[in-house]
């Protein structure tokens, strides 16, 4: 894993997971629309070991994406794995979000993940190698109000994965496309999406660090495994959306405005990155310092899955075996 490609670098878990591969003396492609922060990134990978190269890219342009694709392998080599990380949203009902908003949200969030899969495709199967890494969401199960945007476009990934893997296993390909689930994560992207609400929004608790969701990112990029769910709530949304998702409808129409806004009024007037990069650095963690997890044991588990499943079978012989023998 030499050469990777990571979308929505600037800030958030794209930088997080930056920093993680330039620890690993990897040579790190930035792809975003803040220049800012694309720079910011690419000090902190070269700083961890790694190498960088800042790639000005709206994703959402499958142009713009092939280009910068083709700068980082004239400057890196070959393209070993490709992250479709980069999102926009909008909070508010889906009746407050006008036609043009909505299909901006869609195009970087969705789309972008499409162009980006494209283009790594491009690459990556006449060399039958590299992997693709889809950021998702327990939202790619389980849609909530005030982000109809955001939960249709994860929906979407969520499919499009799917069928794109079929037809790569039909293929006999040994390129690997897997997605990675995550859960409310303590992002600057609460500050920087555009909203309608009263007050601010704020990632439903649990929370966790973006360096959580960089760990898990780096590990599936470099393990064979279909998806992978991060954090202790993203097996219970996912779970309980199979079981009784009426329930869950009722509890998020009861909970779920409030769930998603702190008790501060929301400037209005705020600058928004939906449709033009807001200026200056946003790094990777927004104000939620205090309250977010810095580990996931269920991430543990689900990386040692097959050892523990092992350890199991092994502990479950041994009683047999001395069961018998009484």
């Amino acid at each position: 894993m030499k050469v990777i490609a990571i979308t929505g670098a600037s800030a958030g878990v794209g930088r997080a997971t930056a920093r993680e591969f330039g620890k690993l003396g990897a040579s790190v492609g930035l792809l975003a629309r803040g220049r800012d922060g694309l720079e910011a990134a690419k000090r902190e990978v070269e700083e961890a070991g790694g190498r960088a190269l800042v790639l000005p890219t709206d994703v959402a342009d499958p142009q713009q994406v092939e280009d910068a694709a083709a700068a980082l392998e004239e400057a890196f080599g070959p393209l070993d794995v490709w992250v479709n990380n980069a999102m926009t949203s909008v909070f508010a009902r889906f009746w407050e979000i006008e036609p043009d908003e909505f299909k901006r949200a869609t195009e970087v969030t969705y789309l972008g993940t499409v162009n980006g899969t494209r283009t790594a495709l491009r690459r990556m199967l006449p060399r039958d190698r590299g992997t693709i890494v889809q950021v998702g969401s327990a939202l790619a199960y389980r849609g909530i109000p005030l982000q109809s945007a955001y939960c249709g476009a994860k929906h979407a990934i969520k499919g499009f994965t799917e069928s794109v893997r079929t037809e790569l296993m039909h293929e006999g390909s040994s390129v690997r496309l897997t997605m990675v689930q995550m859960p409310a994560l303590n992002t600057p992207q609460f500050s920087t999406v555009r909203t309608r609400l009263p007050r601010h929004p704020q990632p439903v608790p649990p929370i966790y660090q973006p360096e959580v969701a960089a760990h898990a990112i780096v590990w599936a990029a470099r393990h064979p495994r279909r998806e992978l769910w991060v954090g202790r709530s993203t097996p219970v949304v996912i779970a309980g959306n199979r079981v009784a998702p009426g329930i869950g409808d009722r509890y998020l129409a009861r909970t779920g405005f409030d769930s998603q806004q702190t008790d501060q009024p929301v400037n209005g007037d705020r600058p928004d990155n939906l449709f033009e990069p807001v200026p200056g650095d946003h790094g990777a963690h927004w104000e939620f310092d205090d309250q977010a997890a810095k580990s996931s044991i269920e991430l543990w588990v689900s990386r040692h899955r097959r050892a523990l499943l092992g350890a199991a079978a092994g502990v479950g012989v041994v009683a047999a075996r001395l069961a018998a023998r009484e």
